[in-house]
């Protein structure tokens, strides 16, 4: 068949399927298939369980199966018209995946890459929750920002570490005695834990180890984690922005303006442009002739006050 036969079909099927797959009763559904294969698993946790019902149990993994692959179908065939949309979207890229690499012969055959998948189909649920995709989103953008976050942490720990083994080595071996030990004793206290006991016995050593315990819960416990948590919360807005903006419609521009001689020299020829806005001008058109008629009516209703 020939593109001009097939793009009409296809453009029908992508609006009959982005119908469905708009309307609030298939998100609805799909959330409730989620939120029940989240209860499947948990109860396959259970030995007694899983050995009294395992046929059904099975049964109705199959079925899952096929309600996702339903579903993925109908996402797929809503971008009939334009594939290309349907990999831009990550969510989309994401539940292909888990569908598709459930039949797979490996992950058949596997039972935990199986159960992993399975579980993966719960975090398909933040597709449908805003506010726990935003956080998703947000994670993914702050990466970046933890990565420098990460580095700056390990040289300041690999500085303190050499530090500690060279001041405490001879006189606390079990905590200082190499790095490693020193490096693990030094990230243990930047969680405060243990902080109390550290410098008592620093102290035992020499007093000037104060400054050594302060300098190093400054930077690492409160100057890192700062900066950890504006990395998270700058992320979190710029995923909040992301989300508005994908939710705020798009607004046809405004058709530039030309003078009056151009106008009345060139002829009227249609553009593209004007064929796609002839709708929204028709629609607008009406609503400025109801407006008109609605204040006319009450114009004529109100009656005129003398002085």
């Amino acid at each position: 068949m020939s593109e001009r036969t097939t793009a009409p079909l296809r453009r029908a099927l992508a609006d009959r399927s982005r119908r469905i797959v708009d309307s609030g009763a298939f998100a609805t559904t799909v959330f409730c298939l989620i939120a029940a294969n989240a209860v499947l698993l948990g109860v396959e946790t259970y030995a007694g369980v899983v050995h009294q019902w395992h046929e059904v149990l099975k049964a109705v993994e199959h079925l899952f199966l096929a309600a996702f692959t339903a579903e993925i179908l109908l996402r797929a065939a809503a971008h009939a018209d334009r594939p290309r949309d349907f990999f831009r979207d990550p969510w989309n890229v994401f539940d292909l995946l888990v569908v598709a690499l459930a039949f797979m012969p490996f992950a058949r055959e596997n039972a935990t890459v199986l159960r992993l998948l399975r579980l993966a189909r719960v975090l398909r649920a933040a597709r449908f929750l805003p506010q726990l995709r935003i956080v998703i989103v947000a994670v993914g953008k702050s990466l970046p920002g933890t990565l420098s976050f990460l580095l700056v942490g390990a040289l300041l720990l690999y500085v303190y570490a050499m530090v500690g083994w060279m001041v405490f080595a001879d006189d606390d071996p079990e905590h200082y005695g190499s790095f490693g030990r020193a490096a693990l004793t030094l990230f243990l206290l930047v969680t405060l834990d243990g902080l109390g006991d550290a410098v008592r016995a620093g102290l035992e050593i020499s007093r000037w180890t104060i400054v050594y315990f302060a300098s190093f819960v400054l930077l690492g416990s409160f100057v890192l984690v700062n900066l950890l948590i504006g990395v998270v919360i700058n992320s979190l807005q710029e995923a909040r922005e992301l989300e508005t903006e994908q939710d705020r419609p798009v607004l046809a521009p405004a058709p530039a303006s030309v003078p009056a001689p151009v106008l009345a020299s060139a002829p009227a020829q249609p553009s593209p442009a004007d064929d796609s806005n002839a709708v929204l001008r028709a629609q607008i058109a009406e609503a400025r002739r109801t407006l008109d008629a609605i204040e006319a009516g009450l114009t004529t209703a109100t009656p005129s006050r003398r002085d």
